[in-house]
């Protein structure tokens, strides 16, 4: 008959044997010894975790430890430096904005000027413009121009200049105004009863926004070390947010048609992934991510899905009434999408500095406020990062959607669209080219197997032409605006790029010049804080007051929509 031994004493027998075989092996140490010991361990996997779990990679940390070391190699280092000296001083070369003869003004004058001569200053400052948006020839950057809706919109910021949304008891309307913008914007991306919103001055506070409310849903949730997962053509502003707010960034890799790829995805989402990201459409290729599949995800796992529809959101939003349908839903009517960026500011043809964040429910909104309850000069609550903004953009921002209307919105995509699709099927007919994806919405990215594309971009720029350059893979991109659809402008720009590549044809290895061999050197360079370092110097001549040595100066800065 077996004798039945309950749980607890064997439990109890072995702590004994344990507590027996640790004592054991402390009975020749100090008690000095034990404590100091068992601080030392401590200590060690203190800095053990902050080494391992930190919100920039581990690889990405030892990559660069690497070749900081190597540059202060005694042969190595010199010779980096060298080439390094050289890049820098390209890029301060090609940065000259300003004519021959004229400086910059350092102080104050000693006495006020008359309008009539900050006027003619004006004059002067305007005519330093050697790219003329205004024939067309431009990516991006302006998306209407139009002379009536400027006309408006200066009359309009007259009446607000001086109002500040900081304080709504001064400036209730202006209050009503970005009220009414945020439920125009919900109701445009089929937001429910519980939907809401924010403006801010552009798509990356709107992004930034998204990115802090997730991080501190991710903190109540018990999640210490939040993750985002987002696409690698994702924009950079996400890591701009991740820098900004501790959020460790995991670049999800794209199939061969651009999209993010689900499954890697999925395979990517852990216990600390805070949000996921899909772009609606992307920067770089102008391509629609799969929201509908990211969005099961997000379902299946709980977790936030924010579409970035930045650039095209008030294009796609209008497509189907434009009669073009897209492949898949992107807005609030996909179950499992809490958020969208969206810029008023490009293709919602408002003037620079405005753009929405929306929120599929009020619950996620409050963690983007941000409340100091305990400040001296009373409760702080701030619904943005600025605290003071410019009621002038948010009027200009509101007296725009309601010049355009519905009907407005939707003739403006229809034109842009169509163009876009004349261009893209005109450039897959051209040879030594080829389109990156299956383009939706008004981006339009080319690329070359025969030559080195940023040949062509030069040659482009020499034409007037202003495209936007892009890296890994190397290509060069042309986003569509109302500027483009005028009579006459797709079909320049087709002429042009068939002649541009018969001539590159003609010594297809030829030696790349200006911002197209500085992007193809900075693609070269494995250690990216070189890179890093000249972005910065470039930065830097941006604020320079030093006269210039040339006025040549650098087409085509990335980034510039």
């Amino acid at each position: 008959m077996e004798t039945f031994i309950p749980q607890k004493e064997i439990f109890l027998m072995y702590l004994g044997k344990t507590r027996s075989f640790v004592n054991g092996k402390c009975s020749g140490i100090e008690p000095w010894q034990l404590i100091g010991s068992t601080c030392a361990a401590t200590l060690m996997l203190v800095w053990l975790h902050r080494f391992l779990f930190q919100s920039e990679s581990l690889l990405s940390r030892s990559k660069k430890r690497f070749f900081k070391v190597v540059r202060k190699l005694p042969v190595v280092g010199p010779l980096i430096q060298k080439h390094f000296n050289k890049a820098m001083a390209d890029v301060a070369y090609s940065l000259s904005f300003l004519k021959e003869g004229k400086g910059y003004i350092r102080t104050l004058p000693a006495k006020g000027m008359s309008q009539h001569e900050i006027l003619e200053k004006i004059q002067e400052y305007s005519a330093l413009d050697d790219v003329h948006w205004e024939d067309g020839k431009v990516s991006g950057t302006v998306y209407s121009g139009e002379k009536k809706l400027t006309n408006l919109l200066v009359k309009v910021y007259e009446e607000f200049a001086w109002s500040n949304p900081l304080h709504p008891d001064i400036f209730p309307g202006l209050r009503k105004m970005e009220a009414e913008v945020v439920r125009m914007a919900c109701a445009l991306f089929n937001g429910g009863p519980n939907s809401c919103g924010a403006m801010t001055s552009g798509g990356t506070e709107s992004i930034l926004m998204a990115c802090k409310a997730y991080r501190d849903l991710a903190y109540e949730r018990g999640i210490d070390h939040p993750e985002m997962l987002v696409p690698k053509s994702v924009h950079a502003a996400f890591d701009k947010a991740a820098h900004y707010f501790g959020i460790k960034i995991v670049h999800i890799p794209l199939t061969k048609a651009m999209q993010v790829d689900v499954q890697a995805m999925r395979r990517a989402i852990s216990r600390n992934t805070a949000m996921l990201v899909c772009s609606a459409p992307q920067f770089p290729h102008g391509i629609m991510d799969p929201v509908e599949e990211v969005a099961k995800l997000a379902l299946k796992y709980k977790i936030p899905l924010h579409v970035d529809a930045c650039l095209g959101g008030f294009l796609i939003a209008f497509m189907e009434k434009a009669g073009f349908l897209l492949q898949s839903s992107f807005d609030f009517r996909v179950q499992g999408v809490t958020s969208i960026s969206a810029d008023t500011h490009k293709y919602g043809y408002a003037p620079k500095g405005s753009s929405v964040v929306l929120y599929s429910d009020k619950k996620y909104r409050h963690y983007q406020f941000f409340v100091a309850p305990d400040w001296q000069g009373g409760i702080y609550a701030s619904p943005t990062v600025a605290g003071s903004r410019p009621g002038g953009i948010i009027a200009a921002c509101w007296a725009t959607m309601m010049y355009m209307g519905e009907d407005g919105y939707v003739e403006a995509t229809k034109k842009i669209i169509t163009t876009a699709r004349f261009i893209e099927s005109e450039l897959r007919k051209i040879k030594n080219i080829f389109i990156f994806g299956k383009p939706e919405v008004s981006v339009i990215s080319f690329g070359s197997d025969t030559f080195y594309i940023y040949q062509l971009s030069n040659l482009l720029t020499s034409r007037g032409w202003n495209l936007n350059v892009l890296q890994f893979p190397s290509s060069v991109h042309l986003c569509i605006t109302l500027l483009h659809t005028r009579p006459g402008v797709a079909d320049l720009f087709l002429k042009d790029v068939r002649e541009c590549i018969f001539e590159i044809m003609k010594d297809p290895n030829a030696k790349t010049t200006g911002i197209g061999a500085i992007y193809g050197m900075a693609q070269s360079i494995p250690d990216r804080s070189m890179v890093a370092e000249i972005s910065r110097a470039y930065l830097d001549c941006l604020y320079s007051t030093d006269s210039p040595s040339s006025d040549k100066h650098m087409n085509g800065s990335p980034g510039h929509h």
